[in-house]
């Protein structure tokens, strides 16, 4: 919800800040459909900013690749474009995360899914995800939302533990499956390490920056603090990196991650590891390439 109502605040500010401007140069003589472009331009021109930024950190702080991990210039563009285009996408769908993401219909299941969201996010950033899961004929697919966003991990994990619960309840199954983007692999991981395997059958993470991102360092709050390389909370975290008896852990990886520096943080001792080239960080959950891969392990989990 806070996530949801901040989201609002800002676009819904934006927007009356344009509105104001535009009435205002309208009554000034200028054109109607030119204050219009000019809206839709202003959201391209500040989406083309924060994907540059996020992009010219990760370069910055970039891991180094082996030369099959490099792509060339056109795959460079849609790299980016494919980005921008992902957190074009995520902004209303964070703000409308209510709207379609409605709990499967409670019936007996063995292989439903949990799919766990990134730092300062909600459901509604893996909306794409879980529809792509459900048309392909896995799950039940389930979403959640934890928080307050800037609080401690430890905390998400006590929401986790209820939500799966519920699941498990829902659908009489033994134990589910997690998907975590992100910070939402963390909070998978935190899960494993205080509640074991008995109830979670495999953990799928995308882009989930086990050893810290730098760019955690550009927020405040507690779990942000916990994503940051070399913290203390993490170091704990990552003192046994081998998955608990029962879980198999799956860590699917961008070497062009654009939030998560060095891209290799995403890599993780112990839980089988898989390396994709071209895609930005939130485009992890807008990828038809990952939506199969992500289909095919939860399918391999479950025979």
């Amino acid at each position: 919800m806070t996530t949801a109502i901040s989201l609002w605040l800002v676009i819904g500010g934006g927007i009356a800040l344009y509105t104001a401007w535009a009435i205002g140069a309208v009554a000034a003589g200028a054109s109607p459909w030119l204050c219009i472009a000019g809206a839709a331009l202003l959201y391209l021109a500040v989406l083309f900013a924060f994907t540059s930024l996020w992009f010219a950190l990760a370069w910055w702080y970039r891991a180094d690749r082996p030369p099959e991990a490099r792509i060339g210039f056109a795959d460079s563009v849609a790299l980016f474009f494919g980005e921008m285009g992902a957190i074009g996408r995520s902004g209303p769908s964070m703000a409308l995360y209510r709207v379609g993401m409605a709990d499967p219909v409670p019936g007996p299941s063995r292989a439903p899914i949990l799919l766990l969201h990134g730092v300062l996010c909600n459901a509604g950033a893996v909306r794409g995800l879980a529809k792509a899961l459900a048309a392909r004929g896995v799950g039940p697919v389930y979403t959640m939302n934890y928080g307050p966003p800037l609080e401690s991990i430890e905390l998400f994990v006590d929401q986790v533990a209820l939500r799966i619960d519920a699941i498990l309840l829902a659908t009489g199954a033994s134990r589910v499956a997690l998907v975590g983007h992100s910070m939402g692999g963390i909070v998978g991981r935190a899960y494993l390490r205080r509640h074991g395997g008995a109830k979670v059958s495999t953990l799928i993470t995308l882009g989930s920056p086990h050893h810290g991102s730098v760019h955690a360092w550009m927020f405040p709050g507690t779990s942000l603090a916990q994503l940051r390389p070399g913290n203390a909370w993490l170091a704990e975290l990552n003192r046994a990196e081998t998955a608990p008896d029962g879980a198999r852990v799956v860590s699917l990886w961008s070497w062009h991650d654009s939030m998560v520096a060095p891209q290799t943080s995403a890599r993780l001792e112990g839980a089988e590891n898989i390396a994709l080239p071209g895609i930005g960080h939130n485009a992890l959950v807008g990828n038809r390439r990952v939506f199969d891969l992500v289909a095919k392990e939860l399918t391999r989990s479950h025979g």
